[in-house]
């Protein structure tokens, strides 16, 4: 790979969080039972007339100006004209030339290098519906109910060299869609995704290689795994002297490889026109202006604050900062208990494990600012040990628990009486005599040992502090 360069750009489609479809007044809601929300319109019947969603025009303009790309005060949409069995009306509504938003940019930052992605534009578009292959039988079932969902495309410029700088853009992007509050960004249910468009050419040349498609990408790990797959295929056409082929593949994760789907269609093969049946979208100065003004905070600027405010490492502030979620869980429990890098610390550890375990949502999680603020108290006090706190996570999750009365009730506050701790220790110092002999002889990592074996006496209760201290005394003499 050292004799090419790599070429990525990314389109990514964003399911936006309105209450009902892009041109219907039905629901737009995941996993409900299949077809049952869907209507004439966005069924495809003939003669029926669709009416334009005005919160997706806001949120898609929200986007825009997070990005800093130009918004088009008038644009318009287009039928983009190709058959697949999930599209019943054999057309998308989408825009073409003329776009919501134009030019914007996002900086991201890989291996402590700061570079600018270019965002050629972000436009609107509904979604199809969903093809469902049942395993084990030869047929195919359709879906409807996320035909008509609104979407906006954030099409970037081909600015990425790499599959690290493209997982690090689509991060940046979900970060700040989650933030914005137009989408729920959960990937696996299909509302954050991107196709991403891959060449390679000899390094040093302005001229651009033949580009592949890889669509439907729905996690950053996928993301990653496919490019990289990618440009290491097309690296090996080019050095056996074959051609890369224009076309669309699909990821295999099981296998990480990418598959032919179809040749690759170019603007032209869709035969866009505009649509007759949508008036052009107008926005006002008046809703741009409000729209301005009710901006939420992004994750750039929560970062710094963050980093200003609370005093925490960047590492730390970059994961809380990232998730607005989670960032106002962090904030409501430092006001109640003002021990920022303690809170922090209990959040990046138990926390996100029990996230990264039980598969949970940050936006619907029961934990309370007041449990955590009092969890981390009770540890800085000496009620319980670090270790007891992360081994009743699992209870404050699960809500309508707070932290002391639960370990009050079950018998879990810490031991700090010397005198019960010296006997554990001494009984442990005697049931091992030659790991006490190595210890005063110079192997002090056997510390460690003696500190597991105490508290495995004491059921986990006993005050580490104490613990070495006692440890400390009675192995020294």
């Amino acid at each position: 790979m050292s004799d090419y360069e790599a070429v990525i750009g990314l389109e990514v489609h964003v399911h936006l969080a309105t209450k009902s479809k892009l041109f219907c007044s039905c629901p737009n809601s995941f996993g409900d039972a299949p077809n049952t929300n869907v209507c004439e319109i966005c069924a495809g019947m003939p003669g029926v007339l669709p009416s334009l969603n005005r919160k997706a025009v806001e949120y898609a303009a929200r986007m825009a100006l997070a990005v800093d790309a130009e918004i088009n005060r008038h644009s318009r949409f287009a039928r983009k004209n190709y058959f697949y069995p999930d599209m019943p009306k054999d057309y998308q509504i989408s825009q073409f030339e003329e776009p919501l938003c134009e030019h914007g940019r996002l900086d991201i930052s890989v291996a402590g290098k700061s570079k600018r992605i270019g965002i050629t534009r972000i436009h609107m578009e509904d979604d199809a519906g969903k093809n469902i292959h049942p395993q084990g039988e030869r047929i195919s079932l359709v879906d409807l109910n996320r035909a008509g969902t609104p979407l906006i495309e954030i099409v970037s410029d081909p600015d990425m060299s790499s599959a690290e700088e493209a997982v690090a853009y689509l991060k940046a992007l979900h970060a700040m869609v989650v933030s914005l509050g137009i989408s729920n960004g959960n990937m696996e249910e299909g509302s954050f995704r991107c196709d991403a468009n891959v060449s390679i050419r000899p390094r040093g040349s302005r001229t651009l290689g033949t580009r592949t498609e890889l669509k439907n990408l729905n996690s950053f790990r996928h993301v990653q795994k496919a490019i990289e797959y990618e440009i290491s295929r097309q690296s090996d056409l080019l050095e056996d002297g074959e051609k890369v082929v224009q076309e669309t593949r699909l990821y295999d994760a099981a296998r990480n490889i990418t598959l032919a789907m179809r040749g690759k269609e170019d603007a032209q093969d869709y035969r866009y026109f505009p649509d007759p049946d949508l008036v052009p979208v107008d926005i006002s100065e008046e809703e741009l202006a409000g729209w301005k003004e009710t901006q939420p905070e992004l994750p750039q600027a929560r970062l710094a604050r963050f980093m200003k405010e609370w005093k925490l490492p960047e590492a730390d502030a970059v994961l809380l900062a990232a998730d607005p979620h989670l960032a106002a869980l962090f904030e409501n429990a430092v006001r109640l208990y003002p021990e920022s890098r303690k809170i922090a610390n209990l959040m990046l550890g138990p926390l996100l494990r029990q996230i990264n375990e039980q598969g949970l949502d940050s936006a619907g999680l029961k934990l309370s600012p007041e449990a955590l603020a009092e969890l981390a108290r009770i540890i800085d006090s000496g009620l319980i040990s670090a270790k007891i706190g992360a081994e009743i996570f699992p209870e404050l999750m699960r809500g309508g628990v707070m932290p002391e009365d639960y370990v009050k009730t079950h018998g879990l506050a810490q031991v700090s009486d010397s005198g019960a701790i010296e006997a554990a220790v001494r009984k442990v110092v005697e049931a091992n005599p030659a790991e006490a002999e190595a210890y005063r002889g110079g192997k002090t990592k056997l510390i460690s040992f003696f500190v597991g074996q105490v508290m495995r006496e004491m059921r986990g209760k006993a005050n580490p502090a104490v613990v070495n201290e006692i440890l400390a005394r009675l192995l020294g003499s």
